[in-house]
């Protein structure tokens, strides 16, 4: 290879670096004055570095053809700063590829004024309901591994105003003097994702935590009952219990005996007759009365929407689901008295059989598959990422590689991609999908079929996956929806 040669590698990157550069302020002023959310497919771009910016264009080569440039995205988004847009989650990966394939002479502002015509020129406008409603009040009852990752979510989500607005958290004290300061800390700094993106400070005179702006008040107290968060201005809030203490609806409902509480959302499985949610499958059962709802468990919310695509492709008789799960705080770090069987032993040097309910309740969401899974679980020394192994029996034949190519379809282009994504790499392993946002994805190099059986292998991130799905309910709860673009192909 000559000089001129090497030296071109090193030009068209540093040229990329520079466009994606152009690109940042363009990111943050479409998500801070639109409150539009951008993605390439799949993968949201704000808040991103150079760096993020340019391997989420990079990933577009696992999925299609060719590889996407960011000289293909910059247009887009300098059409799109000019259209005086409402809000929206919009994939520009996506539409960057369909005005290459579909542009037929088309500029590309005309382009863009058709494809999401629904939102140009809609800023500033409002319905008379989101006037009244400008902010929805969350209060995160309880601040362990799920609370403070739903923190990170809400508070990066404020910045483009999205009516979600993370109001406070309710902990019992700690005991020692520097408890606020050791809240924040965990917040500030976590072993498995990473130090918070922004800054945090504490107020300790007003007893709250201020993440990148946000006032969160930090309010100890004794019992779900017994709050009154009007005092702190706080009204008809959705209370995320992630206590996982109260799972029944006399338990949770204590909640609502506060003053300022409106709706609570479990995050965990809810028992009796509590809505167990899984965002994509049965989300559309949510109503205006449900003052109670559980968003299930993160295996279940990582299994659910994979099942349910190949129940509607391929039907399923009855199959078998292993989880290859993360310990969990729930175990011991070392041998010690468990009222459970097995978890006394150490969570850090072994594998631990143990039961979970993931598979049945998968029922509670899909009812079609009523009494057609059975399901175990190993719990390995890792700290985060899981695995689900689905053994199902179809109801029709398949090959492997006509399973993967609908489930790539689904993760890209149906109403489940925010649940399913989808990865073609030999190489990947559990510590490439801490921070996944979506419920699950599909490793395709590890699937096997053979007639009617079809063995697919699921990674999840059972922390960050599972709160974005929580949030996602949450949204719903409080009335925030975000019109999606480009509209999938079946819309």
């Amino acid at each position: 290879m000559s000089h001129e040669q090497i030296n071109q590698h090193l030009s068209n990157w540093t040229e990329r670096e520079s466009t994606a550069e152009a690109m940042i302020p363009l990111i943050g002023r479409l998500y801070r004055k639109n409150n539009i959310v951008t993605s390439v497919y799949g993968r949201a771009i704000i808040n991103q570095s150079v760096i993020g910016i340019l391997r989420a264009h990079r990933f577009v080569r696992q999925v299609e053809d060719s590889e996407l440039s960011v000289h293909d995205t910059l247009p887009l988004l300098e059409a799109m700063d000019r259209l005086e847009l409402g809000r929206a989650h919009i994939d520009i990966g996506k539409l960057a590829v369909k005005f290459k394939n579909e542009g037929n002479g088309r500029s590309l502002e005309d382009f863009l004024r058709e494809e999401i015509a629904p939102i140009v020129g809609q800023y500033g406008t409002q319905s008379e309901e989101d006037a009244e409603n400008e902010t929805k009040d969350v209060v995160l009852y309880g601040f362990g591994r799920i609370g403070r990752l739903l923190a990170r979510i809400l508070v990066e989500k404020a910045g483009g105003g999205n009516n979600l607005r993370l109001r406070a958290i309710v902990v019992r004290h700690g005991g020692a003097d520097s408890d606020l300061e050791k809240r924040a800390s965990l917040l500030r700094r976590d072993s498995v994702h990473g130090p918070f993106n922004g800054t945090i400070t504490v107020d300790e005179e007003n007893s709250a935590i201020i993440a990148n702006g946000n006032f969160i008040k930090v309010i100890y107290s004794d019992g779900p009952d017994k709050v009154d968060y009007t005092e702190y201005g706080i009204k008809n809030a959705i209370i995320i219990d992630n206590t996982g203490m109260w799972r029944d609806e006399e338990g949770l409902g204590r909640h609502l005996k506060s003053r300022g509480a409106s709706r609570v959302i479990l995050t965990a499985p809810g028992k009796g007759d509590i809505k167990n949610i899984v965002y994509g499958i049965n989300n559309d059962t949510i109503t205006s009365e449900d003052r109670i709802l559980s968003a299930a468990s993160c295996t279940t919310n990582a299994i659910t929407p994979v099942l349910k695509a190949i129940y509607d492709e391929y039907g399923i008789e009855d199959g078998h689901v292993e989880t290859v799960h993360a310990y969990t705080n729930d175990q011991n770090l070392i041998d010690n008295y468990h009222k459970g069987s097995r978890r006394g032993r150490s969570a850090a040097l072994n594998m631990v059989i143990t039961e979970t309910g993931a598979a049945k309740a998968v029922a509670k969401a899909l009812p079609e598959l009523k009494g057609k899974l059975s399901g175990n679980a190993i719990r390995v020394p890792t700290p985060n990422v899981s695995m689900a192994i689905l053994n199902l029996n179809l109801s029709k034949e398949v090959t492997a590689e006509q399973a993967n190519d609908y489930l790539r379809e689904m993760a890209l282009h149906s109403e489940l991609q925010k649940q399913i994504d989808f990865v073609n790499s030999p190489e990947v392993v559990s510590s490439d999908f801490v921070g996944s946002r979506h419920a699950g994805i599909v490793d395709a190099q590890a699937t096997i079929a053979n007639g009617k059986r079809l063995i697919l292998y699921v990674w999840y991130d059972n922390e960050f996956g599972y709160s974005a799905q929580v949030i996602r309910c949450v949204n719903q709860m409080a009335g925030v929806t975000f019109p999606i673009f480009p509209k999938r192909a079946r819309d």
